[in-house]
């Protein structure tokens, strides 16, 4: 009688430890497939050695536009001389007596010019940093004696959205701002990013372009739009499996899940 009593439970319990078996063989496949990742849609510049060279694209500094606000610093071996040309502002540091002394920013209007001190309006968008330099050098030299000019633009910003660590306007002060260093100061791309089919929207005489760049391709460097330009919009879109994941009962682990659910509820309701 025992024994009549035993068998039926043995088998049950052998039959338990099966399902629990294939429960496990059928998550661990699902995490497997779930995270697999080629090299190439991961890796930047995935063809670097196949390239001899990359030409860099052409007008890769960036030019001054209207509404950019820029400053402008002028020194000369006779300082007291170069003054008048330097506009400061006094901000109050700690007490009224103490002061930390600035340049004024000037915002270039729509016309494309400024008021310079002493020479009076002048144009100025159309022109990189050093090519302005260069143009006030040259104003300045009946009035001033050997005049070294830096020009700086303050508000040069591109916004980074999408699959990146820290999405958001990415500043600079540098002369050109390439788009490997636009993603880096966004913290770089999330291992969820898609990167061959990173987006760059840009304002191009009164209209929206569009291009699409490939960060596994060393080619990119030829790209007009490698370089970004004063307020372009970088726009990393997530790959294909996080799409997928963003949508209901749409992955291959969730079907997989819901069948190791299903397992378990079927020897839950079978003892």
């Amino acid at each position: 009688m025992l024994k009549k009593l035993y068998l039926p439970k043995l088998a049950f319990q052998m039959k338990q430890k099966f399902y629990r078996y294939h429960i496990f063989i059928v998550m661990a496949l699902g995490l497997f497939l779930n995270s697999c990742v080629s090299r190439e849609k991961v890796v930047y510049f995935e063809n670097a050695q196949e390239v001899q060279s990359s030409i860099l694209a052409a007008d890769a500094t960036v030019r001054i536009k209207p509404n950019d606000a820029i400053t402008i610093r002028v020194n000369a071996p006779e300082q007291a001389a170069a003054m008048p040309y330097n506009l400061t502002k006094s901000l109050a540091v700690g007490s009224a007596t103490q002061a930390n002394i600035e340049l004024e920013t000037y915002v270039v209007e729509q016309d494309s010019t400024i008021m310079f001190p002493e020479l009076g309006r002048i144009k100025v968008g159309g022109y990189t940093n050093i090519e302005l330099a260069r143009k006030i050098e040259d104003q300045l030299r009946p009035y001033l004696k050997q005049p070294l000019v830096t020009v700086r633009i303050q508000n040069f910003q591109v916004s980074v959205l999408g699959e990146v660590r820290s999405p958001g306007p990415v500043i600079t002060t540098n002369n050109q701002l390439s788009l490997p260093e636009a993603l880096g100061g966004a913290g770089d791309l999330l291992i969820t990013a898609k990167r061959n089919n990173i987006l760059v929207a840009r304002a191009e005489q009164g209209k929206m372009t569009y291009h699409y760049l490939d960060l596994t391709d060393a080619n990119i460097t030829s790209s007009p739009y490698y370089y970004l330009q004063q307020n372009d919009i970088v726009y990393v879109e997530p790959n294909a499996g996080q799409r997928q994941r963003a949508g209901i009962l749409s992955t291959l682990s969730t079907y997989l899940g819901l069948a190791s659910v299903a397992i378990s509820l079927a020897l839950i309701f079978t003892r």
